[in-house]
This record gives structure tokens, sequence and C-alpha cells, in this order.
């Protein structure tokens, strides 16, 4: 026997309303996440090319890796085989319609959508989500849910419009899975490796990529969704953020996928222009150690560190409190989250120096941060003089993001580093298996512990993720993030976007992907 899913329902007219921060804006099976419009417009816009600002470029090799520029293709481009709301782990319709899992976790059976091609023409069948899941489980492609697509030990592809998987092992996150794996044409890999060419199902083709500069989308008329309003969207690569802000002020961009508190707080005080909180999506700031650097193999002076740290001067200051501190990854809605384990690491500088005197010489030790945000600067500077309050001496390295994903991806940080997660918003198994700073396998500080990996496994391997026996694996879990520090969380806040208030139907997918086959330029 099964479980089945809810049925698919049928396309509803679009909703043309902003609700309320938090609240889920769905149309059928378009499956809206959140909707970013003023609701003032009567009826919808035709055409148009969507100009998009951002700093960071394609990485062709580390599609899977979630960076900006290829958020923006997996986004556009492709389709994925169910999508979760902003508000939920419900799995919602996508490219599959509905699912049954057996009771034992270990058979899931997907009925896909018919009449769906690819942008090319080619239909979609069971064996492009086989090559699909199989391509993304390959360790080299940097997904950071491969070990739970590896699972996987046999696909039945007999139907092409049905697919069956077996598991080795039921996990509680499977489900993420299916919600993050793009489903890619298996006829053009040479080109999807190179960048020359992404073949997809989604609501947009891509048209070209010109490296510094810029990449390019049209509409795919044949969407299964139907057409998009917009004519094409184009990606604009602007290192420099105070010129992506001047950019947008000016008309010549359209969206700013990302935007300092500072700035958009302007924005909303001096102009017409919108900036709306990316809702049910978390980013998580935090200090990464990588635990074979010199002195931070020592877990003392990894918690010193812990301590060190004024996370409320940085929350305000800098992030002008759109935010709130954290010890634990978690936001509040995670079943994971705990409120009193969440304030362990309180400001405490003479904690912190009794640690250091008790370690004795310390090295001084690299920080490294990425470049493009003057924010971003200025933590790392805070970071330092708090660091150097505790007695522990560093120098800032300002680096690139790709040299940021290099880094993250193969563990060679010299020492610390300040950036930000996401995929907190999933279920909890999903953020220690996955993700490059907190993999239990392989992570980006080299930390390996046999009580860490067993904390990781007792909490995948529940299937439930919001029973009792979850509720207490996760608070091992939580205890050994704390405990062993080699990821130090700073705060978390939601990303914000800012765009011309001609903008409308804008959404998102949970991974933070922009959803655009429903948006449009009114006036």
């Amino acid at each position: 026997m099964f479980r089945r899913c809810a049925p698919p329902r049928h396309r509803t007219l679009p909703v043309l309303a902003l609700f309320l921060a938090g609240v889920l804006a769905v149309a059928g099976c378009r499956l809206a996440v959140e909707q970013a419009t003023s609701g003032a417009d009567a009826g919808v816009t035709e055409g148009g090319v969507l100009r998009i600002g951002d700093s960071g470029d394609l990485t062709p090799a580390s599609l899977y890796a979630g960076a900006p520029a290829q958020t923006m293709i997996t986004g556009l481009v492709y389709d994925t085989l169910i999508r979760y709301p902003a508000d939920s782990l419900k799995p919602q319709p996508a490219l599959a319609t509905s699912w049954q899992v057996s009771p034992d976790g270990l058979t899931v059976r997907l009925t896909l959508r018919n009449g769906v091609t690819f942008h090319d023409g080619r239909p979609f069948t069971s064996e492009d989500v086989r090559f699909s899941l199989t391509t993304y489980a390959n360790p080299a492609r940097a997904g950071q849910l491969a070990r739970t697509a590896a699972l996987i030990t046999a696909y039945d592809t007999g139907d092409p419009h049905a697919i069956t998987l077996r598991l080795a092992q039921p996990v509680g996150n499977f489900f993420d899975l299916l919600d993050l794996v793009p489903i890619i044409d298996r006829n053009t890999m040479a080109d999807f490796d190179a960048g020359r060419g992404y073949n997809g199902t989604g609501a947009f083709r891509f048209t070209g990529w010109k490296p510094g500069a810029s990449i390019t989308f049209a509409a795919n008329k044949n969407y299964w969704k139907g057409p998009p309003h917009l004519n094409g969207v184009e990606y604009v690569i602007v290192p420099d953020v105070q010129t992506q802000v001047a950019q947008l002020r000016t008309g010549q961009l359209d969206l700013l996928w990302s935007i300092a508190p500072r700035d958009a707080d302007a924005l909303t005080a001096r102009t017409r222009l919108k900036v709306v909180k990316q809702t049910g999506v978390t980013h998580n700031w935090y200090i990464g150690a990588n635990v074979r650097a010199p002195g931070l193999g020592d877990v003392r002076l990894r918690r010193a560190i812990a301590y060190a740290v004024d996370r409320d001067r940085i929350l305000h200051d800098i992030y002008q409190g759109h935010g709130t501190v954290a010890s634990l990854p978690w936001p509040q809605y995670s079943p994971a989250f705990d409120a009193g384990l969440n304030s362990t690491y309180g400001y405490d500088v003479s904690r912190a120096r009794a640690l250091v005197a008790e370690i004795g010489t310390v090295p001084t030790i690299p920080i490294a941060y990425t470049t493009g945000s003057l924010d971003t600067e200025a933590v790392a500077q805070i970071v330092q003089a708090d660091l150097a309050a505790a007695g522990i001496r560093t120098t800032l390295q300002p680096m690139d993001y790709a040299a940021t994903l290099e880094h993250l991806i193969r563990g060679t940080y010299e020492g610390l580093w300040i950036t930000a997660h996401t995929y907190t918003q999933y279920t909890p198994a999903t953020l220690p298996t996955g993700a490059f700073p907190f993999n239990a396998q392989k992570n980006a500080s080299n930390f390996v512990d046999a009580e860490y990996r067993r904390a990781v496994d007792t909490a995948w391997h529940t299937v439930d993720p919001n029973g009792t026996e979850a509720e207490a694996a996760y608070r091992v879990l939580n205890t050994e993030l704390l405990d062993n520090a080699f990821v130090i969380e700073l705060f978390n806040n939601e990303n914000e976007l800012a765009m011309t208030p001609a903008l409308h139907g804008l959404k998102w997918s949970k991974k933070s992907e922009l959803d655009l086959s429903e948006a449009y330029l009114g006036r």
C-alpha cells in the first residue's frame, strides 16, 4: 500500500493582490511562494525585458552549488518535480503531479505531467528524471543533497509518464531533494558543463552568457503553465553594490536580487522604489573555522571566538536591526529551533579572554570575507576588532565570490571566513547532510567527528521530521554544533529585493530562485 498525495489543482487566474508578509499566495499549481505587487493594476501588461542586477557571475562547473547566477539559471530555465510553499514543507505538484510513498518509506512512485517539452521540443519523460537525479548524485557536481540522491538504488522508467524510485533506507528529507534538483536534458550535457547552453522545461530559454557582463533569457512560449508575460530577462553583472543601487534609481535596472538594509531603508524613504522581503528563505551569517588551520584545531579557541563577537552590534549597526542574533542556525519556525540553546554564545569578552589565556600562544589567524559589499567588509572589521579585544590577532583576506565558493567546496580556507548559508528553511536533516559548512561527511571546516556524524545520521533517518523522535535527535544535533563550534552562527535574516514599482507578479522558490512565470512590467 502507498500513501497518496492530494490531487493537483487546476490552474486558476493569476493572483493580483499582495498578501501580508508570511502569507502564501497560490494560484493552482503555479505554486506561488510570494507576490511582490502593489495590486493597483487592473490588468496585466504583456512584453518587455526585465533587467536584474547582481554582482555574481556564472560558474558553470558548480551550477548546483546555489550561487546567485547559477540560481538564476536553475530558477528560470528548469523545473523541479515538486515545489514547497514558502510557509511549509508540504509538497505541491510541479513536473510530478502526484506521488505515492510505501509504508516502509523505501519506494516512491511519481506520476509525471503529460505534454511537457524541453525548449528544443523534445518530450519530457521518466528517463529525464532518472538522468537528472543520477547526475545530481555525482559528488563531483557539488550538489548539496548528493548524499540523499545517492540513496536511490533503482529506477523503474518503463512508463514514460511515471517513475518508481527505490531507496536504500528511508530518510526524512527525501522531498527536499525533489524540490531542489532541476530536471535537465541528457542530450546537451557538453553545453551544460561549458555554460554554452541550458535546455530545460522552464518558463524561460537560455539565450546567451557574456562572462563578466550578462546572462540573457527569452520567454518559453510553449511553457506548460502558459507563456510568460515578459518577452525576456537580462541578468546584468554589476560588481559594485552602490552602482547597482544607482542604476535601479535611474531606471537602468528593474530589480536588485539583494540589497543591504541601509540602502533598502533609504530607497523606501526617498523614492517610489519597492523593497520586498524574500519571505520563507532564511540567510544565516556565520564565521566558519578550518580546524586544520594553525590554532583552530583547539576547540577552546573556536569557543573563545564565539564568545568574543558582539552579534548585537553587528546586527544593529550594520544591518539596521533586520534580523535576529543566534548561536544555532535554525529559524524560529524550524522543528529544530531551541530558544534556550540559541543564546549559548552571548557576548562575553571576559570568558573569551580566559579561554585564550588557558590556551597560551595563539597564532595570527586569517579572516576571509567576500568582496562586493560594504556591509560584509564592515562585519569583518567588527569581528577583527572584537577578536583583538579578546587577545586573538587576525588579518583580513578579501576575496571574490568565485573564490569563496571554491574554498567552501574544497575546504581550503587558511583560517576563519565570514559569509552566509541557507538550507535552514528545509527539513532540519538537510543542513548537516548537505550544506557545505555542515556536511557530516565532508565540510568546509574539515571537521570530522564520530559523535557529530552519529547525531546527523540519527536526525536524517528519522522519517517524521516533526515527531518526538526527531525532536530528541535535534537536541543532540544542536548540542554537537554548539560544543564543537566549527560553524559559529552570528545572526539570521531574510534577503530583501529592491525593484521598480512597475514590476508585478514576482515570486520565488523556497531555495530563493526567482519565479518570473507570471511577472510583468506594468505602470
